[in-house]
Order: C-alpha cells, then sequence, then structure tokens
C-alpha cells in the first residue's frame, strides 16, 4: 500500500530542489508524476523555483477550494505524485492526498514548512503531520552553523514578529532567514504571547527538579 510522506524543512533546505530531482528520478525511468503546488505560493507563479536556479513547471496549481480529484483528472498511470509548498494546502485537500494513496496506492510525497515565522503551524502542515506515513525532516544551517529549525520574517531588512501568516518571499520588500531555536530568540524575541503566565524562577525550579 502507497504511503502519504511529508518532508519538511525550515527555508532553503532544498525541498523544492529535492522534489525535482525526485520527479527526475522517475521521469528517467518513464515513470509518470503529478507535479502540483498552492496559487497561495505565487512565487515562480506556475512554475516551482529553486534557491539553487532550478525550474520546473507545475501540473496543477491548486486553489484553496479545489477537489484534488476533480483538479488532476484521470490517474492512471501515474507513478507518484509530489507536492510543492504543501503548508498551503487545506486540510481538506491533504485528507484527499492520504486517500489518493490508501484507496488508489499512489505515494504521495509532500514538501513544506513545518511551521509560520511566530513558530506556529500552517494548517496544512499541522493535518500532514497528523496523517503522513512517514516524516523527514530536510536539514539546513542557521548563521550561528547549528542546525536552523525555524523560520524569521524580515521586513525591509529587520526582523519582525508580527503581521499575516502568508507574505511570499521576496514580495514588498519580505524575506526569510533560517535560525536555530538560540538564535531566533536572540534576534527575534520571545515567542512567550502576552497572555503567557510569567513563570517564576522558583515555580521552574520546581519543574525542572521534577524532569531530573
Amino acid at each position: 500500500m502507497a504511503k502519504l510522506y511529508f518532508r519538511y524543512g525550515a527555508m532553503n533546505s532544498g525541498k523544492s530542489t529535492s522534489l525535482m530531482q525526485v520527479a527526475y528520478n522517475y521521469e528517467e525511468r518513464d515513470q509518470k508524476v503529478i507535479v502540483m503546488k498552492s496559487s497561495i505560493d505565487t512565487k515562480g507563479d506556475s512554475y516551482l523555483v529553486s534557491r539553487i536556479g532550478l525550474r520546473r513547471k507545475v501540473d496543477v496549481l491548486l486553489q484553496p477550494r479545489d477537489t484534488l480529484c476533480e483538479k488532476m483528472g484521470n490517474l492512471s498511470g501515474i507513478a507518484c505524485i509530489l507536492v510543492d509548498e504543501a503548508q498551503f494546502l487545506t486540510p481538506r485537500q491533504v485528507d484527499e492526498l492520504y486517500e489518493i494513496a490508501k484507496r488508489i496506492d499512489i505515494p504521495v510525497i509532500c514538501y513544506g514548512l513545518r511551521s509560520d515565522f511566530k513558530t506556529q503551524g500552517f494548517p496544512g502542515s499541522i493535518r500532514l503531520l497528523e496523517l503522513a506515513d512517514e516524516l523527514e525532516e530536510l536539514v539546513t544551517i542557521c548563521r550561528c552553523g547549528k542546525r536552523a529549525k525555524l523560520n524569521a520574517r524580515k521586513v525591509g531588512g529587520k526582523f519582525v514578529k508580527d503581521g499575516d501568516q502568508v507574505a511570499i518571499d521576496g514580495n514588498d520588500d519580505v524575506t526569510y532567514e533560517s535560525l536555530c531555536g538560540e538564535c531566533y530568540l536572540k534576534y527575534v524575541g520571545s515567542i512567550l504571547k502576552e497572555s503567557t503566565p510569567e513563570v517564576s524562577e522558583q515555580s521552574l525550579e520546581k519543574v525542572l527538579k521534577l524532569t531530573k
């Protein structure tokens, strides 16, 4: 039985490059694939664009209200479905991909971010983490040399903590930088919300003792 895969990583971890390599591997063996991404990702329009300069036109550009089976049509002879920017999928679209893998026996490999610039999960990513048969983290490096797991947003070259969840890299002077947890807290700031109760040093010491 085919599986649903979620290969996630911070910005600049090579997700789109990896997807295009997988597509190439299938096609080199005369096997058909469907490559798709969400229309929410306006970077490259109907193309996948990797940071190392690779480009590939997608077969399906998904709108948030699209039903996947209707959009993709006949899946006969398809060896694999590859999805880029999977964080922008709706939870229902993720459910559909899972059913395609299980009912039609076509492997589905999704590539995307796990969390946004506020360290909060995207709806599509959350559903993928709940459903995927296999999870794989793609690794990139922070400015300090450690593994980067978080995405920090910059506007005009300065780190920001507020804004809409979706802002495409390169639009409106928006850029992103992948950071490790320590550097995120150092350069972006605390992830604690104003409504989060403060923890006293005494309470923290008690918790630490219980975990030893």
